[in-house]
């Protein structure tokens, strides 16, 4: 069958380039968009909604080639041609570009990483899907186009997916894939239902049957990898995903956007874990006659009995009986949400997204990844729903891995993530993100600014009372918190250091008082990943950074002095200080798109 060629029926929504610098920007994303279409298409622009990109090695090749040669154009930008924004969004492209050789031309993990391409097979098809940002007869169009273009995708995998000199393919990586690449299939079924939708209601009738004649096809490409992955590709599987000190030092740079070193991190985190753990043994000392109210306060029984932790485990235990049913689990933290945004309103704290927010299941080809994700729109897509997803429980498995799964998101842990995920954290954020007239900070969103973001505001809004009445809240929190320490910690331990599953499981469920089911999710996304699981505790330090920056600014400009603004005793707690509005700060944070954190604390040191 032949397909006729595709005819984009959207504009490009990018503003018209008016300075020397908005017009490199501009020629760059058209290199950019074409070099990656799916993270265009994700990004919310719509021309290239049927291309997949080139997998190839000369497509590797070429990608650095064009990286090469943007570099050299925005290095040698002559300053008087920028402005001072302009100076940092060329900072920042810098950077990017930087890390895009890093990717391209050192970590190259589609060489040895088979699940990159169930995550990008996936995002290309639920991009299409998702939301509702053009006329069907684009989207479906788009998406028969790319069902088409499956099987070389996966051509183009089996290609590259030898390893490389120092990296061979990693065997968790490829076990990984294998139990996620039903979710690309699944996919595909979601498609062809949603044009069985569409010709049922006299839509674009042609474009079901082609596309019934594309996924036969597909499904064998689908198939033809799966055996792939299972026998030759298997066989060379050697590795298990750890980059070692020397790489994860270099990706950490790019992660981080500093040269923080991963020894000097890990000592951080580790004097965090024991200054928030002395927290919990507090809160639980004074919890203790509430929530276990039959027994006395469990004493020392010797030099060896860890009292303080079978103290917090105990009121935690309790606490975790209050959760919801697994088919509860939706409808309740879309309550939650509302319920936030009510205290938010109350205080006006700060300015709540009109977009739509819609809480769904996680798709299939996203579940290895973790537990609970905010999508959001692109920033060149307008009015488009964002998604929280939640994971759901495999309710397959042992009864006991279910409960443990209730246990870990209790009801008081899931107000915690519908902060983090929903308002004021990541959907909150990204919306404002997306508004901000900058482009280049809104496009290329930086991962620790948003988890340091979300950490950082689930603070604030304890701080401000949020659940005052409920100091079982407060120790979740804190537990939630504890989460982000161990996260950074295991993130160094396993990619440096060997951490073996034991001692992380001990880190995570005896120190961090998690429930095993998920503390073995976080065991394996930990390995699938690399520096990412360091950003929410980073991220969230470099916030109250700038929160106390501006503390001291403003005691500063009232005569107040510096002493106003107290020394944080663990993060956060820091009272009044003269001059300072939540507001005003908050909003100042989050209106200049995504960048790096260090861009941000630039632009506010100079303007404020």
């Amino acid at each position: 069958m032949t397909t006729e060629p595709f005819v984009s029926l959207v504009e490009d929504t990018r503003p018209s380039p008016a300075t020397p610098f908005q017009h490199l920007f501009h020629a760059f994303l058209d290199d950019y968009f074409g070099a990656y279409p799916v993270w265009a298409t994700l990004t919310g622009h719509h021309l290239l909604d049927h291309q997949w990109g080139d997998f190839s090695e000369s497509g590797r090749l070429a990608r650095l080639a064009m990286v090469d040669e943007h570099q050299r154009s925005f290095r040698d930008m002559p300053e008087a041609d920028l402005s001072a924004d302009e100076r940092i969004d060329r900072g920042i492209m810098l950077e990017l570009l930087d890390h895009l050789r890093f990717e391209e031309g050192v970590l190259r993990e589609p060489s040895w990483d088979p699940l990159a391409y169930v995550y990008v097979a996936g995002s290309g098809l639920f991009g299409l899907l998702a939301r509702d940002y053009a006329p069907w007869s684009h989207r479906g169009n788009a998406f028969l186009h790319r069902v088409q273009g499956l099987a070389q995708v996966f051509e183009d995998a089996r290609a590259n997916l030898l390893g490389l000199p120092d990296r061979p393919v990693s065997l968790l990586h490829t076990d990984t894939a294998l139990s996620q690449l039903s979710g690309v299939g699944d996919l595909i079924d979601e498609g062809i239902a949603e044009a069985q939708r569409r010709a049922e209601a006299g839509e674009e009738p042609d474009l079901l049957a082609a596309l019934q004649d594309a996924a036969g096809p597909a499904r064998e490409a689908l198939e033809r990898f799966r055996a792939a992955l299972d026998t030759e590709i298997r066989g060379r599987a050697e590795g298990d995903g750890r980059l070692g000190p020397g790489l994860f030092q270099q990706k950490l740079h790019h992660t981080l956007s500093s040269d923080l070193g991963y020894a000097e991190l890990r000592s951080r985190a580790r004097r965090d874990y024991e200054l928030v753990r002395g927290e919990m043994v507090r809160l639980s000392r004074d919890l203790w006659a509430t929530w276990k109210p039959e027994e006395p306060l469990p004493q020392e029984t010797d030099e060896n009995d860890d009292v303080d932790s079978r103290i917090v485990r105990g009121v935690l235990d309790a606490i975790a009986t209050e959760h919801r049913r697994p088919d509860e689990l939706l409808e309740w933290c879309q309550q939650e949400v509302a319920r936030i945004e009510d205290f938010c309103r109350e205080r006006s704290l700060i300015g709540l997204p009109d977009e739509a927010l819609r809480i769904t299941w996680t798709p299939v080809f996203m579940r290895a990844y973790g537990r609970a994700f905010l999508d959001s729109p692109g920033p060149l897509d307008q009015g488009q729903s964002s998604y929280f997803w939640i994971t759901p429980p495999d309710e397959s498995g042992p009864p006991e891995d279910v409960e443990s799964y209730l246990r870990e998101d209790n009801d008081r842990m899931l107000r915690l993530l519908c902060i983090h995920e929903g308002v004021p954290g990541h959907y909150l954020q990204l919306a404002w993100s997306n508004r901000s007239p900058s482009l280049v900070r809104s496009i290329f969103s930086n991962g620790m600014f948003a988890e340091g973001w979300a950490v950082y505001v689930t603070q604030v809004m304890m701080d401000l009372g949020y659940g005052g009445d409920d100091p079982a809240l407060m120790l979740n929190h804190w537990k939630f918190y504890l989460r982000a320490i161990t996260n950074a910690i295991m993130d160094v331990e396993i990619h440096t250091a060997g951490m073996d599953e034991a001692a992380a499981m001990e880190l995570m469920v005896e120190g961090g008082f998690q429930e095993p089911d998920e503390a073995r999710a976080k065991w394996l996304r930990a390995r699938l990943t690399s520096t990412q699981l360091c950003t929410y505790y980073l991220g969230s330090l470099e916030m109250w950074d700038m929160e106390v920056a501006a503390r001291q600014r403003a005691a500063l400009a009232s005569g107040a002095g510096l002493d106003a603004v107290p020394a944080q005793r663990i993060v956060g707690d820091l009272g009044e200080t003269p001059g300072f509005e939540y507001r005003a700060h908050l909003e100042s944070v989050i209106r200049h798109g995504s960048p790096p954190i260090k861009w941000v604390a630039r632009i506010l040191g100079h303007r404020n």
